[in-house]
């Protein structure tokens, strides 16, 4: 059909999210509706080196797919070679955040963190700022024009729809489909091992007080979904830094006090998902924790110079007592937690 002396374009598809479990959707924004369409361009431009300024690294760099969109790495290094604060963040159910990244209160979408590594400039990420035109040029080739036509009814690329796309793949990975799943919600009580029920009733103990941090559908309290409009955004000092026997963090990283400069701030960072945790080392905002048994450690000892004062630790953070069994049993349940079907999946399209 002609209209206006041009051809109409078909209409996106829209996303079927074919949740397990009855597990809730998540929100999607008004102005970036998530369709079929938008998510293949999404996926396409994220393992795409083209979307850097040198055209050497792309999304996938610092987030593969075998880790669960995490790097087996401390810190990542950008297109130019600086390296970043912090340890690549999982992108395991990043639908379901009420905040992004490790410690910013006013990041309330994927559209805006995605600008962060985009078009950061200290340290460099990217690098897309200030070539722009170039990496629009490149993304005018091959199936591109298509691929952007097909999702937003216009092939040429422009940055705004590069970022709809792009976050639209990520809203897209969602994980469910965890052995500890399969016995919370679909009522198979062989699922998980005796082994992984004693750390399961562990970790939901007051003893450890991990689910308190780390509670929810998701495994953290930054969530929100269609079920629970509203979004709680806790960020959590754990004592893992005590520079002046005070209580300060580093001056690389502050957490959230470097955007609120409130002291009360100090050291805060946002509780991740621990959803497919077994696969994403190494933890905390720096990687500087190797394992999981590690983790416990510190967790087990109150944090790090737990004997001194420190008046931002948060009060979860108490240390306590297992035997070597029963930490064994801890990592056992948070190994549960993978979710192998998602992992496969995901790397195959990589691959």
């Amino acid at each position: 059909m002609i209209v206006g002396g041009s051809a109409c374009s078909k209409a996106p598809t829209p996303y079927a999210w074919n949740l397990p479990y009855d597990i809730p959707a998540p929100t999607v924004p008004a102005d970036n509706p998530i369709t079929v369409e938008s998510v293949k361009l999404g996926e396409t431009l994220f393992f795409d080196t083209a979307l850097s300024a040198d055209n050497t690294i792309s999304c996938s760099s610092c987030h593969h797919p075998e880790n669960a969109f995490a790097e087996p790495k401390p810190v990542s290094v950008g297109a130019r070679g600086d390296k970043l604060n912090r340890n690549a963040l999982a992108l395991v159910n990043v639908a379901y955040n009420a905040s992004f990244t490790w410690a910013h209160n006013n990041l309330d979408s994927i559209e805006k963190q995605l600008l962060i590594p985009l078009f950061n400039e200290h340290p460099v990420e990217m690098g897309v700022t200030g070539n722009e035109g170039v990496i629009l040029t490149r993304l005018e080739q091959g199936d591109y024009p298509a691929l952007f036509k097909a999702a937003y009814g216009d092939e040429t690329p422009n940055v705004n729809n590069i970022v709809k796309a792009l976050a639209s793949y990520v809203r897209s990975l969602v994980s469910f489909n965890s052995a500890f799943d399969a016995y919370a919600y679909g009522q198979d009580d062989g699922a998980l091992t005796p082994q992984q029920l004693e750390g399961l009733n562990l970790f939901f103990s007051e003893r450890t007080e991990c689910f308190h941090c780390h509670g929810g559908v998701n495994f953290t309290q930054s969530s929100k979904h269609s079920f629970q409009a509203f979004g709680v955004q806790p960020f959590h000092n754990t004592g893992l830094y005590n520079e002046d026997g005070a209580g300060s963090y580093p001056v690389s990283d502050m957490g959230l006090y470097s955007v609120t400069f409130n002291k009360q701030d100090m050291g805060k960072f946002r509780a991740p998902t621990l959803r497919n945790i077994a696969l994403t080392a190494p933890y905390m905002h720096d990687g500087s924790i190797a394992t999981l048994s590690d983790v416990i450690e510190f967790y087990a000892r109150g944090g790090n110079k737990a004997e001194t004062p420190n008046p931002y630790r948060s009060p979860f953070i108490k240390g306590f007592t297992l035997s070597e069994e029963e930490k064994a049993a801890l990592v056992a349940f948070l190994q549960s937690l993978t979710d192998e079907e998602f992992i496969e999946k995901h790397v195959s399209h990589k691959n």
